[in-house]
């Protein structure tokens, strides 16, 4: 009886253990992932192609300092934003979108006080055309990319599936010397020609990469944008892709992408 009970102690003993080890590993989970580095999967063809649906990389969480926002559920106790530093123009920046409450990735173009315009196709910034130059053509399989199975835009429509899928590509060069590609699939499509808009203090204005397929700053939250985005949503910087897969699942492993893994985000 005694060593029965024995080793009833003994596994009531290792139960406990695991539940502890289990707790302690979910807190500085927790931890990592609130004060360092987040997960984000691309969901959508907005960054491409300098991000592709499928994509997995760590966002930098040092990056801007922390706000509400840095924690899951937007729970941190901060208000406004401590430790901060700010985006230059042209970062890659994961943000929570002022009234969804999703997680957004564009890129940085309007900086607080900045004058923004976007004129047939072209970028304008303070009064000024941002320079592209013709950088190829991005080309894609019109296939239905990731989870939820969506399929590209191409300017050489109709494509048949499987078929070659193409967008004209620009290497455009921002005011601070960054250069990065954005890609073209509508002439005068609906955010190829705004207003001027002006950042305001303590915001800033996002474009995605793939202009004529991006909800961003040129239209309002209420309309499918994001608007100006205040600096207290912005939760990280994304850096560089870890993973890539072009699948639905993971575990389709002939769609990954070994030639992004590890790949720096320009």
């Amino acid at each position: 009886m005694a060593s029965m009970a024995k080793s009833v102690a003994r596994k009531d003993g290792g139960i406990w253990e695991t539940v502890k080890t289990i707790f302690w590993a979910l807190v500085i989970a927790g931890v990592f992932r609130t004060l360092f580095f987040q997960p984000f999967w691309i969901p959508s063809g907005s960054m491409k192609d300098t991000l592709l649906i499928g994509d997995f990389l760590f966002v930098n969480k040092m990056a801007y300092g922390y706000s509400r926002v840095s924690c899951p559920f937007a729970l941190c106790p901060i208000s406004g934003r401590i430790l901060g530093s700010e985006p230059e123009r042209g970062d890659v920046v994961v943000f929570r979108h002022p009234t969804r409450g999703d997680d957004f990735i564009k890129r940085v173009i309007g900086l607080p006080g900045d004058r923004i315009q976007m004129k047939n196709g072209v970028l304008w910034i303070n009064g000024q055309e941002v320079p592209q130059q013709p950088a190829g053509t991005f080309t894609e399989p019109y296939a239905p990319q990731g989870p939820q199975q969506s399929l590209p835009k191409c300017r050489n429509e109709p494509v048949p599936e499987g078929g070659a899928c193409e967008k004209d590509r620009y290497a455009e060069t921002l005011p601070n010397g960054l250069t990065h590609d954005v890609l073209n699939i509508f002439d005068n499509g609906p955010g190829d020609n705004t207003a001027e808009f002006t950042v305001p203090e303590g915001n800033y204005f996002f474009l995605g990469d793939n202009r004529d397929n991006s909800g961003d700053s040129r239209w309002p939250a209420a309309v499918g944008g994001v608007g100006m985005v205040p600096a207290e949503y912005l939760i990280g910087r994304a850096d560089r892709i870890m993973f890539s897969s072009a699948g639905k699942s993971l575990l389709y492993f002939w769609t990954w992408r070994p030639d992004r893994f590890l790949k720096a985000v320009d």
